[in-house]
């Protein structure tokens, strides 16, 4: 697979460097050798860096964050163009407009002016306009279109930028530096690869060597947004199994109330059997209170059965001795007479 790489790549030119008085040097560690006075680059170091950018491009898509791709070059034009419009990314191909990342909130009135020239044309308030006024709009519309038109999807500064031709696209490598944002570019052996974060050593003049490096890396850009397709599509099938789920849900729980319910009242009839089986013994006190009552005029008429014997003697000698008096008293009321 790196040797086929490697063939591609020098069958379309990414070898060759510029003329050796004009190298800058940064690059010596990617230039292999000197021939004919001009430099050869490694091609091996050039796909281990096509590699390392290619990941970080491809994480950055799969985080969806936008790549700006900046090539003002003739012959690199219509290559970016093509592969940007390919995977949806923005893009600029005419002058680099000054300010576009350090004074981005005027960049997006002039992107909202474009929109609502459009917009004029849609609600018929342009054609009320004068000949010379639809002129003027005219003009600026197409002005405005050939700057801007290919970043006007772009709401907010983009999350990395790729270049071709660093020297050429010196004030937006400035731009990206100043803000913090991620460089990746094609270097020749005639620029600084310190300028940019993810530098890839290779012919930036030629058109073929332009067209398989910038290939190579968008492809890289289309791998991480079919990872975040993917990912979504996973996202919204989770969500469906849930909302699926929570439907499911109401069944279930009132099965669980139901339960719950019957368990409640379960609970409700022991509560009130364990509530009635302490007056149990109290109304076996009562009753036990009442044989007592019953068993106290047994207990005293056998005591009076007991102590009967004594009283009927005791009442037989009072019998006996009332007589006994009577006839005393007779017979002293006889001698007094």
């Amino acid at each position: 697979m790196a040797e086929q790489r490697i063939k591609e790549m020098l069958d379309a030119g990414v070898h060759f460097g510029h003329l050796t008085r004009k190298w800058h040097p940064n690059m010596a560690p990617y230039i292999f050798m000197e021939r004919n006075g001009i430099h050869i680059i490694d091609l091996y170091k050039s796909a281990a860096k096509l590699d390392q950018a290619g990941e970080a491009l491809r994480k950055l898509a799969a985080s969806g964050r936008k790549i700006l791709l900046v090539a003002t070059k003739k012959q690199a034009k219509d290559i970016v163009a093509e592969n940007a419009k390919k995977v949806d990314q923005p893009y600029i191909i005419e002058r680099w407009p000054g300010g576009l990342l350090t004074n981005f909130v005027t960049i997006r009135r002039a992107i909202k002016k474009m929109q609502n020239i459009d917009r004029m044309k849609e609600d018929g308030s342009y054609d009320s306009l004068s000949k010379r006024e639809r002129l003027q709009v005219d003009r600026q519309r197409a002005k405005l279109d050939n700057q801007l038109g290919p970043i006007a999807d772009m709401s907010r500064l983009p999350g990395a930028m790729l270049i071709v031709d660093i020297n050429k696209e010196h004030i937006a490598v400035k731009e990206a530096q100043r803000l913090g944002i991620p460089t990746f570019a094609l270097v020749d052996t005639n620029s600084d690869p310190q300028q940019v974060d993810f530098p890839v050593p290779g012919n930036d003049d030629a058109t073929k060597s332009i067209s398989f490096l910038v290939e190579s890396l968008t492809g890289y850009i289309q791998q991480g947004l079919k990872e975040r397709q993917e990912e979504k599509s996973r996202a919204s099938e989770a969500k469906v199994k849930k909302a699926a789920k929570k439907q499911e849900q109401p069944a279930g729980e009132e099965a669980t109330a139901e339960a719950s319910q019957e368990e409640k009242s379960t609970a409700d009839k022991q509560a009130t059997q364990a509530d009635k089986k302490p007056a149990a013994p109290k109304a076996g006190a009562k009753q036990a209170a009442k044989e007592a009552n019953k068993a106290e005029p047994q207990a005293t008429e056998e005591e009076k059965k007991a102590e009967s014997p004594e009283a009927e003697a005791k009442a037989q000698a009072d019998s006996e001795a009332k007589p006994a008096a009577e006839s005393e008293k007779k017979d002293e009321k006889a001698d007094q007479g």
